[in-house]
């Protein structure tokens, strides 16, 4: 993580990268929006707070594919999950929920390479040279994100989803990540972006 890159390039990369995106997409944005207000009604937007940079909370923004009446009490999301919508589930499936994070990614709390942000109580108990990783800004997508792409139909699968994600996925996510960490370049962000776009 000392590279030049790393230390400068990235953040300058992906704030123009955001704000380019921004700018192309604000027809579709607006579009996705007017449809979830029809279809599912207010609020159009999901926000909630999640670990950033150095421990730092900041409010994610998402389009939003969950019924606000349907609560389990759990972070934790499944496929055929009760509380996904019917335009979620299809917003879901294109990822097309997670097109408002450009927002985070150009106002700094986000990069568009990194890992995923999670709510508090995984990233931020963190400790020895896993803690590293707070060094990072939360990112869209990524090595663990990509691993992980079918994360909701492992959980399904599991007779407790919260203990599988606990000792399985998570312990893996951030060995994923902390590799990312030591090779950090702008090479293997433009590969991870292009097997996002790709859907590989």
């Amino acid at each position: 993580m000392d590279s030049f890159y790393a230390q400068f390039g990235k953040r300058a990369s992906d704030g123009c990268v955001a704000l380019a995106a921004l700018v192309l997409l604000a027809v579709p944005l607006c579009l996705i929006g007017a449809w979830l207000w029809v279809t599912e009604g207010s609020p159009v937007l999901f926000r909630q707070e999640r670990v950033g940079r150095q421990g730092k909370l900041f409010r994610i923004c998402k389009f939003r594919t969950m019924s606000q009446s349907k609560e389990t009490g759990t972070t934790i999301t499944v496929s055929n999950d009760p509380r996904i919508t019917k335009t979620g589930k299809w917003l879901r499936r294109f990822k097309l929920d997670e097109l408002p994070q450009l927002w985070n990614v150009f106002l700094g709390d986000m990069s568009l390479v990194g890992p995923r942000p999670d709510v508090s109580g995984y990233w931020d108990k963190l400790q020895g040279e896993a803690a590293g990783l707070l060094a990072l800004r939360p990112g869209i997508t990524g090595p663990a994100t990509l691993a992980f792409r079918h994360e909701e139909t492992l959980l399904a699968q599991a007779t407790d989803p919260k203990q599988y994600n606990d000792e399985v996925i998570f312990p893996e996510k951030v060995r994923l990540n902390l590799e990312y960490a030591r090779t950090m370049s702008l090479r293997k962000d433009l590969h991870y972006i292009f097997q996002t776009l790709v859907g590989r």
